[in-house]
């Protein structure tokens, strides 16, 4: 029998990807579990299995195709019994049209669970004050789309649905906030040459969520420095014994230490705000995100557990976790539910920056590069001196609904004093 294979639902909210491999060609034989093809989601590039044994009969895509759940991937030829495809076709339900979504009185029942629709069909159901759980979606694999959510919005209501009264006048005419979409773009060709490239994966991944970051959170950057001369001693005195280990001593793994330490020290940077009930919600785990510089572009591995593991430990862990990150080899376990993350640029060079916040987080930390600087200090007897010692620039950039900037300074003094006195991490491993 002839079975069609579409994309399955990915989970996490992912509707779409782009197809980075083909595995397969018409009239391969191939067994049930043999990966078909890769997509690569917002989140991660997945593997796709067979869920037939049997030939390949047609592939419908190709490398950099952009692809939806519930769409048709490939069509197969198995063994088995079963109705024929006509037959299915003919006994499967006819594909509702938006306006079949609606006619009569009757209105669909509330789905469960959580309801497929694009940004734009969102807001378009707020604006008309839809609930999208209660429209029939025509779109591909149930999709919600605009017109969708236009029609059901003309239609009368179910008998019984409560109808929302008129607003007061005064709300009615308050004053709207100006619209902040951006204006079509000009023709860039009128001036010279230019080039297309497509937004796709990972770097369209990475600008819907710092668009989303920068336009919900009030950011606020408050910057120090470190003293990190001893530590730099240490991380050399011992960086030999851990690469037998097989692991990588970096200033981010004492980093992560310290930052640890400051995240138990104050809860509140190991939050997210939860605007729906109006609730900070405070994690009692401590799941420290890496931003990772990868050609398909930035990506975030998460280390778990920072707090119950070793340096050698974490030594070990992150090389590895990154180095999947730039071979694309990440799952979707990998990157998600991080609590605060940590940006290091100093590899690549730069003193100061002010990093956009991992959001649902509250806070990121960036660090620079670390360089030797001439430093005023007093020596034993109270007479200045100057002296040279590594610095190493940090920022930390914060949510300010959430946080103030005397809990920043603070929290900040916190890392830097760990950073600064190397015992103070040896004592977090007794």
């Amino acid at each position: 029998m002839v079975q069609e294979f579409k994309l399955p639902d990915l989970g996490e909210g992912i509707h779409e990807g782009e197809i980075l491999e083909v595995q397969v060609s018409p009239d391969d034989e191939i067994k049930e579990g043999t990966v078909i093809f890769v997509v690569e989601t917002d989140k991660a590039a997945v593997e796709i299995p067979s869920p037939f044994t049997g030939k390949v009969k047609e592939v419908r895509i190709k490398p950099n195709d952009m692809v939806h759940v519930g769409e048709v991937m490939m069509v197969f030829e198995v063994a088995g019994i079963g109705e024929k495809p006509q037959e299915a076709a003919a006994t499967a339900p006819e594909k509702p049209t938006a306006k079949a979504a609606v006619e009569g009185i009757a209105m669909p029942e509330k789905r469960k669970g959580p309801v497929p629709a694009s940004p734009a069909t969102r807001r378009i159901a707020r604006e008309l004050d839809v609930d999208l759980s209660k429209v029939s979606g025509t779109g591909p694999a149930g999709l919600v789309t605009a017109e969708d959510v236009r029609m059901y919005a003309q239609e009368p209501k179910a008998i019984g649905e409560t109808v929302a009264e008129a607003p007061p006048a005064e709300e009615i005419f308050a004053p709207q906030p100006m619209s902040l979409e951006a204006p079509k773009l000009p023709d860039f060709s009128q001036w010279g040459a230019v080039e297309r490239t497509p937004l796709r994966s990972v770097r369209r991944a990475v600008a819907k969520k710092m668009a989303l970051s920068w336009a919900q959170i009030p950011h606020v950057s408050h910057e120090e420095q470190a003293d990190i001369t001893e530590l730099e001693s240490m991380r050399r005195k011992n960086k030999k014994e851990v690469e037998e280990h097989g692991g990588k001593l970096t200033i981010t793994i004492f980093t992560l230490k310290a930052v640890v330490a400051a995240l138990e020290a104050f809860p509140r940077f190991n939050a997210s705000l939860d605007l729906t009930h109006e609730e900070i919600v405070l994690k009692k785990y401590y799941d420290l995100g890496i931003a990772t510089d990868t050609e398909r572009g930035l990506m975030v591995p998460v280390v778990r557990n920072v707090n119950r593991k070793t340096m050698l430990e974490l030594s070990i862990e992150l090389p590895q976790l990154t180095e999947k990150a730039r071979a694309g080899k990440l799952s979707l376990d990998e990157i998600k539910g991080g609590t605060f993350t940590i940006t290091n640029i100093g590899g690549i060079g730069g003193t100061s920056f002010q990093p956009i916040i991992n959001f649902p987080e509250v806070a990121i930390l960036g660090l620079g590069k670390a360089q030797w600087q001439p430093i005023v200090r007093k020596d034993s007897k109270g007479d200045l001196e100057i002296v040279p010692r590594l610095i190493l620039p940090m920022v930390l950039s914060f949510d300010h609904r959430v946080l103030d900037g005397a809990e920043a300074a603070r929290f900040m003094n916190d890392i830097k004093e760990t950073l600064e006195n190397p015992a103070r991490i040896l004592f977090f491993e007794l």
